[in-house]
């Protein structure tokens, strides 16, 4: 019998995919692709399924004689491997980010003879509106939670930007957009100490305590489904972090950032120009420890920051504290910096690609904002925080529409940079 291929990502399942596999049954052989979590991850969203899961539901449909995983947006390597006489697929990736793809099933299939067969889109189905209506159910603690690791064991770069309330949670949520054979979106959420702090009109020097910033996380909870990564600034002292640890991992957050500094918190970004002190290197690994202890589930993370460029002790003090911090039992490593180039960054990577024992490295490019997410992938970084942008772009833009109707003594000459009623009305469902 004849070879027919179909490639699908199986993960939401309708009466599209099986009209596809019937087509295919009808010219011989079906065998089916599956696209495996980590190709699924890159240009769309986390599976709901992981793969062991979609590959099981494939193999016991009627007429699939073989599943076998798909580990490229690009058919070519599953093609040129089984050598198919037919590839089907619907008809509905002619335009958009799947042209090109189609373009080299055809080149691939004209070298032995073989055939592409496009059947018509079923109408009434799109796995948009079935994503849509699921974001609209949310999602639980449990799933939400174990998310981030998810992310950081499937993606080569986990992409995550600040929210300081319930708009700005949306913002991150639903931002995306399509380029060339993928969808770039955001990961998750930052909920920083220094825009929660600036929203609330108070310095950040941890003002605000963590039951008033509790309110700020429960507001981005509430229309959101994302993992969402909490500034946890120094985590206080270790007998009190056990209970922050507790609240955080029953709320669903997926993880904490805490620094190794003492005193009054004083933003990094300050560097020298104030005073900070960091923490010895045995009280911090103690009160990660203490943290970890405190767990119920294995999904929560500790992130350990490490302050030490920032106070000028350089690298090896660097090195010396992401060792300690990873034996007591840190589950990432974020290295920060306030210098206007990467250098004592890429510095730090090079030595961290050494550990036996490394965990997910983070960086928050703020200072140093001209660096590309390529290129610390290639250095080396797991995860990358846009940590204060959202903020930062939205207090020009009001402080501009507050000058533009005194000066002008009406809002005529503002309207251009605001949203219309009728789109803020709309903005969040069920508003009408």
């Amino acid at each position: 019998m004849k070879k027919v291929y179909v490639a699908m990502s199986a993960d939401i399942i309708h009466h599209g995919h099986i009209n596809v596999i019937n087509e295919a049954r009808r010219l011989g052989e079906v065998y089916v692709g599956v696209l495996t979590d980590e190709v699924i991850a890159s240009y769309k969203r986390l599976p709901l399924l992981d793969y062991p899961q979609r590959e099981a539901i494939i193999k016991n449909i009627k007429g699939v004689k073989e599943v076998i995983p798909q580990d490229t947006l690009d058919y070519v390597p599953n093609l040129e491997k089984i050598k198919p006489d037919y590839v089907v697929h619907g008809d509905d990736w002619r335009e958009g980010i799947q042209k090109n793809v189609r373009r080299r099933v055809i080149d691939t299939l004209q070298k032995w003879g073989g055939e592409l067969v496009e059947i018509e889109y079923t109408k009434g189905v799109s796995i948009s509106q079935l994503d849509e209506a699921l974001h609209r159910i949310g999602t639980t603690p449990q799933n939400r939670i174990k998310k981030l690791k998810r992310l950081l064991e499937l993606k080569p770069m986990v992409r995550i930007l600040e929210a300081h309330n319930g708009l700005t949670g949306l913002i991150v949520e639903k931002t995306k957009i399509e380029e060339e054979e993928r969808i770039k979106e955001f990961d998750g959420m930052w909920v920083s100490s220094l825009c929660d702090s600036t929203a609330k009109g108070k310095p950040d020097i941890e003002v605000v305590d963590f039951s008033s910033r509790l309110g700020t996380i429960n507001d981005i909870l509430e229309v959101t489904t994302k993992p969402i990564i909490i500034d946890g600034d120094t985590g206080g002292q270790a007998e009190h972090f056990v209970f922050s640890v507790r609240s955080l991992e029953r709320l669903g957050i997926s993880a904490i950032i805490i620094e190794d500094k003492v005193g009054l918190k004083r933003n990094s970004l300050w560097g020298t120009e104030v005073i900070q002190e960091l923490d010895t290197v045995e009280n911090f690994a103690e009160k990660i420890s203490a943290g970890k202890k405190a767990q119920v589930t294995d999904d929560f993370m500790i992130i350990a920051r490490i302050e030490s460029f920032i106070v000028g002790a350089g690298l090896e003090d660097a090195l010396r504290r992401a060792h300690a911090y990873i034996e007591a039992g840190a589950d990432g490593i974020m290295i920060h910096s306030k210098e206007k180039t990467p250098r004592e960054i890429f510095d730090f990577c090079r030595e961290y690609n050494k550990f036996v024992d490394a965990v997910p490295l983070v960086v928050v490019p703020t200072s140093y904002c001209h660096v590309t997410e390529q290129e610390l992938q290639e250095a080396g970084v797991n995860l990358v925080i846009y940590a204060n942008h959202l903020i930062r772009s939205a207090y020009p833009a009001m402080v501009n529409t507050a000058r533009n109707i005194l000066l002008n003594e009406r809002a005529l000459e503002c309207e251009e940079e605001c949203m219309s009623i009728n789109e803020i009305l709309n903005l969040i469902p069920g508003g009408c």
